[in-house]
């Protein structure tokens, strides 16, 4: 007897999702995100940072900016009011001496450092004068190094001071430099003032040694902090560059003009024991530079905002260090664990907004990292979502939308459209898996077949055969059944599987009522047409089986097994000995609610070992409300 079945194509797509193939590309990809994200925290350098990187971290630092002033710092600006005033730049040497003595003597400062370079010698005794306070008062004078390597000829101005004496240190290296005149070259503190913008021509950090010709030379603050302060700074000496915090912008610092200093206008105790940066603020000067904070600020405030950095670092007040690439990596990796157990049961666009959120969440720890650990990576996260979004979701995607495709081709000739339509909506990942269920089987079959098609042609056999296996499927699908298979002149069917109908003995009985008058129908037209009549013979029972996916790698079915599927088959076979149609049996009466059954009694049927109780229906007493909740009324035979 010839029996089709589900296509193996359907077998080998509702497992794709859980074979291993898809497993393997799955960890992959979610491998790809991580090594991502670990390349983005570990390969990414100053020289060379991701993709808006740094943009990001700039929001970040300018959200937690403070216009707190710094107490420890005096800035001494050389403003427009003070060329003004006393004369337009470059000033006599002698007034800058004056400058320096005056914030050393009447206004008690701790150190004074002089962020202006003085190439070449001038005339009187103001040179002299700076010189020797240079080497006997805590006066740190500046130089700049220049770090170009496609400079023509190197940079060689003036003549450099004394290197760094101490241990030995990591140092940016300088191909020329600018420094002072020869007279102030006795100096016994001077702090570099060159600095490498980045690629943006953003001032994010400076070096804190420089190395030229074998020496070494300390940043200018870096310089005035060892001077002055007398405490040592272990924690940084052995680092090349330093993150500028930018915690206070400009106009958090203590700004006072080089005229009021000069003219002692204000009172001594504003610059006691202070820390004093002496610059210029002015345009004229050139001295501007673009920071994470605006894209025009004096390089007078740059110098600052270094200066505030190290003292946190030597007070011990700057924020405790976090692991913040360690931290990135395992939030991307969280990411990526989220998605992964997501993927599969959200649609496209939902996935997109999972995404979405991850990145937004990112965003607020990040800022709070940022302060914590200036170097870590600020957009590595969103990097790892953004290759998620590239191709774990596509990939997602395709995969449901090839299941959805081939749910749709292949079980919609054997189940029911709204049964189709429930399934793709459920969340099951494999809907086919063989699963216990109630379920209501159906197995329906033409009496005396052979006889029927043995005298006819060929094609009339074949049309005869199409049209009662019409007549039988038409129902089935009609009322939400699933299509087991054809058994030649019959068919098997089911209702509760794949997925669970609570009403599925009713639509199991109102299948089997319509069949009949089909049936029935078409006799009707084969008998006027002066062939024999058709009958049907329905075997009807309810009651607990496996359903789902049985098979090999050779063939596969889905099909449910259980005794009330035998008993099913058997009541068919029970059904030529009676002249009733249906034959039910008492698991399905115990179900049904909108069906009235008449007792025909107990047979013992073949394979079993105690009696089965057999009642059948009347198709017209079938026809009752879909409202009705009265129970099952079981009539007893006359």
């Amino acid at each position: 007897m010839h029996t089709e079945t589900l296509p193996r194509r359907c077998y080998a797509l509702l497992r794709a999702v859980l074979s291993p193939s898809q497993s393997v590309v799955r960890a992959a990809i979610a491998a790809m995100a991580i090594a991502l994200a670990l390349a983005a925290q570990w390969l990414s350098s100053t020289e060379h940072p991701l993709p808006a990187d740094e943009w990001l971290r700039d929001r970040l630092i300018a959200l937690h900016t403070s216009d707190a002033p710094d107490p420890r710092v005096l800035v001494v600006d050389i403003d427009e009011a003070s060329l003004a005033a006393l004369g337009p730049w470059p000033w006599p040497r002698a007034r800058l001496a004056d400058l320096a003595e005056t914030l050393l003597t009447h206004y008690s400062a701790r150190g004074v450092a002089l962020d202006i370079l003085l190439p070449e010698a001038s005339s009187g005794n103001g040179d002299q004068r700076l010189a020797l306070l240079a080497q006997h008062s805590p006066l740190v004078l500046a130089q700049a190094f220049d770090y170009s390597t496609t400079r023509p000829l190197p940079l060689r101005d003036g003549q450099l001071a004394a290197p760094y004496r101490g241990p030995a240190v990591d140092a940016i290296p300088a191909t020329g430099y600018i420094a002072n005149h020869r007279g102030l070259s006795v100096a016994r503190h001077v702090g570099n003032i060159g600095f490498i913008p980045d690629a943006d021509g953003a001032l994010r950090r400076l070096p804190l040694y420089t190395s030229f010709e074998g020496d070494y030379y300390p940043a200018l603050a870096l310089a005035l902090l060892q001077c002055c302060s007398g405490k040592p700074l272990p924690a940084i000496d052995a680092q090349p560059w330093l993150r500028i915090d930018y915690q206070r912008d400009w106009s958090a610092y203590t700004v006072v003009s080089a005229m009021d200093i000069l003219d002692q206008r204000i009172a001594p105790q504003g610059a006691s024991g202070r820390l004093v940066l002496v610059g210029s603020s002015s345009l004229g000067t050139a001295d501007r530079v673009t920071t994470p904070l605006a894209a025009n600020r004096p390089g007078l405030g740059v110098q600052a905002a270094f200066l505030s950095t190290l003292l946190d670092i030597q007070d011990g007040t700057r924020p405790a260090r976090w692991p913040g690439r360690w931290l990135a990596v395992a939030y991307a990796l969280l990411t990526v664990i989220v998605l992964s157990l997501a993927l599969p049961r959200l649609a496209a666009i939902a996935s997109v907004s999972l995404l979405a959120i991850c990145s937004l969440l990112w965003l607020p720890l990040a800022y709070l990292i940022s302060i914590h650990d200036a170097d870590f990576s600020t957009t590595a996260p969103l990097l790892t979502n953004l290759f998620l979004l590239s191709v774990a979701v596509p990939y997602q995607w395709q995969l449901t939308q090839r299941r959805s495709r081939h749910l749709l081709d292949t079980l919609r000739q054997y189940v029911a459209p709204a049964v189709v339509a429930e399934l793709l909506r459920s969340d099951l990942a494999d809907p086919l898996q063989p699963r216990q269920l109630d379920i209501t089987t159906l197995i329906a079959d033409m009496e005396g077949y052979t006889t029927q098609v043995e005298s006819l042609p060929v094609e009339d056999a074949a049309t005869l055969t199409r049209e009662f296996l019409d007549c039988l499927t038409g129902p089935v699908i009609g009322h939400l059944g699933t299509l087991d298979k054809y058994t030649g002149d019959g068919l098997v069917a089911f209702w509760g599987a794949p997925l669970a109908q609570e009403e599925h003995a009713d639509l199991a009985m109102d299948a089997a009522c319509a069949i009949v008058r089909r049936v029935q129908q078409l006799s009707q037209q084969r008998v006027a047409a002066g062939h024999p009549p058709l009958r049907v013979r329905i075997g009807v029972e309810s009651g607990p089986a496996m359903a789902g996916d049985f098979g090999t790698s050779f063939r596969s079915i889905y099909t449910a097994v259980g005794d009330s599927v035998n008993t099913a088959a058997r009541l068919e076979q029970a059904a030529r000995d009676f002249p009733h149609d249906i034959i039910v049996g008492a698991g399905t009466v115990a179900r049904a609610r909108r069906h009235q059954f008449i007792l025909l009694g107990e047979r013992r049927l073949r394979g079993k070992e105690h009696p089965t109780t057999l009642f059948t229906t009347d198709s017209s007493m079938a026809a009752v409300s879909l409202s009705s909740s009265a129970a099952p009324r079981a009539v007893a035979s006359a």
